[in-house]
């Protein structure tokens, strides 16, 4: 799985001290149990909720094509709300 983001702007989540990651380090959230769901049409993009350095996280991502076929455009994060856990916490008991 391919990734790519804006470094500016990944360098300015990790500066935010409510934030405290970057994209780069976000791209954990792939490698564990994760919830994803459809964020929005215009553009296409989705959100992933998962574990990074044992913090859920949510990421809003856009799934993009270039010569090397698709990518996920990573375009901000957050970690996730309470009621973004209780999502994540009901789609992992299944």
């Amino acid at each position: 799985m391919r990734f790519k983001f804006d470094v500016k702007k990944s360098n300015k989540l990790k500066q935010d001290k409510r934030r405290g990651i970057d994209l780069k380090e976000v791209q954990e959230i792939w490698s564990h149990y994760h919830y994803i769901d459809y964020r929005s049409d215009d553009p296409e993009q989705y959100r992933a909720i998962g574990w990074v350095k044992g913090t859920l996280y949510s990421v809003i991502y856009e799934i993009r094509e270039d010569e090397e076929g698709e990518y996920n455009h990573l375009v901000t994060l957050w970690k996730s709300t309470k009621q973004e856990i209780e999502l994540y916490e009901s789609y992992i008991q299944r």
